[in-house]
């Protein structure tokens, strides 16, 4: 708390505030912090782990001296020295005492350790959450940071309209084909459209009379007669459609 009350002093003297109060470094300073409180959370986990072993070892030394003492008292009563095992007692009663102490001591101990051992992991857990946090923090901000950039880069942008141009365009083509289709209508009427109609409808009634010819020849219409060459153009057309499907079916009788 006191670095980053410093950091916030350095950074409005030195002018670099806004730096200093960006989010990507926020967030790199909490992530800091945390790993660092977790390094000294360690340092005092070790320190109440090495104080409970230190207590088992006197533990395990008092109890050692216990039953020695317990030896040495039955041997000197073994041996009728009963003074001297009445002061041995006494004194195996006075480290019994402070055993009993050293045991609460030790039970003390051991809770402390395994409660510190849960907090270190739930720290550990708290830490990787964080950690995980911290880094989708940063990507939403970096994509904020690329958004706004777009946002400026498109305010930057000037779209004319150009829509009165194209209006303008399309009726200067919608002119020039009219214009088109006119003169193709005043080519139709000319002399040379004329005679080259009058050359269809002759090779139409040639083209009649060869197939009337052919009809006979074969012997496919025993009424066939020749087309009058003085009749109107519809009512040739008819005569050689009809012509046209007969023979279409005496063929089909042939096959």
């Amino acid at each position: 708390m006191l670095k980053r009350i410093y950091d916030y002093l350095r950074g409005l003297v030195f002018g670099t505030l806004d730096k200093w109060e960006s989010p990507d470094v926020i967030i790199d300073q909490a992530v800091r912090e945390m790993k660092e409180n977790q390094a000294k959370n360690r340092e005092r986990a070790v320190q109440a782990i090495a104080a409970k072993n230190s207590l088992a070892n006197m533990v395990d030394k008092e109890e050692k001296l216990s039953r020695d003492l317990e030896a040495k008292a039955t041997f000197a009563l073994q041996n009728g020295n009963r003074e001297l095992a009445r002061t041995i007692l006494r004194e195996k009663g006075t480290r019994d005492s402070s055993l009993t102490n050293l045991r609460a001591s030790f039970k003390q101990a051991e809770e402390t350790a395994e409660a510190v051992k849960k907090a270190i992991q739930h720290e550990e857990d708290k830490i990787r959450v964080k950690t995980a946090e911290a880094l989708r923090l940063k990507a939403n901000m970096k994509q904020a940071q690329i958004q706004n950039e777009i946002n400026k880069a498109l305010d930057g942008f000037q779209f004319n309209d150009a829509s009165s141009n194209f209006d303008r365009a399309e009726e200067r083509i919608q002119s020039l084909q009219a214009e088109a289709d006119a003169r193709s209508e005043i080519a139709k009427t000319s002399v040379n459209s004329r005679l080259a109609a009058m050359e269809d409808m002759q090779v139409d009634v040639e083209a009649d009379k060869a197939l009337a010819d052919l009809e006979l020849k074969l012997g496919m219409s025993s009424s066939a007669q020749q087309p009058n060459m003085t009749s109107t153009p519809v009512a040739q057309e008819s005569d050689i459609d009809r012509q046209l499907r007969e023979l279409e079916q005496k063929l089909n009788q042939q096959s």
